[in-house]
């Protein structure tokens, strides 16, 4: 009798579990996207950094206490912005692009554990999964959008591929589980949201120019 109530619970958690995993991480609402001169969120979560960026070549996000990645900024501009975005595991876990342009490039990185010593300075902690995607709009010129995986669940997936146009709003990409997303833009779009913001993907007015 135990072992069947135990067998019965297993199966309860296991149908739960899966039924979540569809429903909830596997969602893919429409939305209606914002028309005029705007960028949009790339991502649903929560605006956790707005950093004012000035003449950096590259520039280290963070990812929770433990994790962080590494990105180029010079690449996209001498001063302009990064905006760091959380998605926890009730969001959609979809991302759409930001603005309508070209891809000029798709960039996949696997995560690892570092130890390794660079001159006399150790350097040590998890580098999470990313992929960057960098979007040319004739208006605005490159923006990126850097899907940032978590260390135990990496799994990112990206829709698009270089040279490809897209549209304000189409799908880029997804990411499997909590996770953050970052975008980097010139100085001439001026963000107008604050950290703490709720955001949603395809929607929200994240700056204008």
């Amino acid at each position: 009798m135990v072992a069947l109530v135990i067998l019965v619970i297993i199966v309860f958690i296991i149908i739960s579990l899966s039924a979540f995993y569809k429903f909830v991480f596997l969602r893919d609402p429409k939305r209606r996207i914002p028309k005029g001169d705007n960028l949009i969120s790339p991502a649903d979560g929560k605006i956790i950094n707005i950093i004012k960026i000035e003449n950096l070549d590259k520039i280290k996000i963070r990812k929770g206490l433990l994790g962080k990645i590494k990105t180029s900024v010079s690449d996209i501009c001498k001063k302009g912005y990064l905006i760091n975005i959380m998605m926890d595991v009730t969001n959609v876990h979809v991302q759409r692009a930001p603005i309508k342009g070209k891809i000029i490039s798709t960039k996949h990185i696997k995560g690892k554990l570092k130890n390794v010593v660079y001159g006399n300075r150790l350097e040590n902690g998890i580098e999470n999964e990313k992929n960057e995607i960098i979007i040319e709009n004739k208006s605005i010129g490159k923006i990126k959008v850097i899907q940032i995986a978590g260390f135990l669940a990496r799994r990112i997936e990206c829709f698009v591929k270089k040279n490809q146009k897209i549209n304000k709003g189409q799908r880029i990409g997804r990411i499997i589980i909590g996770s953050q997303v970052s975008l980097i833009f010139q100085d001439k779009i001026k963000p107008i949201i604050k950290i703490g913001d709720k955001v949603k993907a395809g929607e929200t007015i994240i700056a204008k120019y």
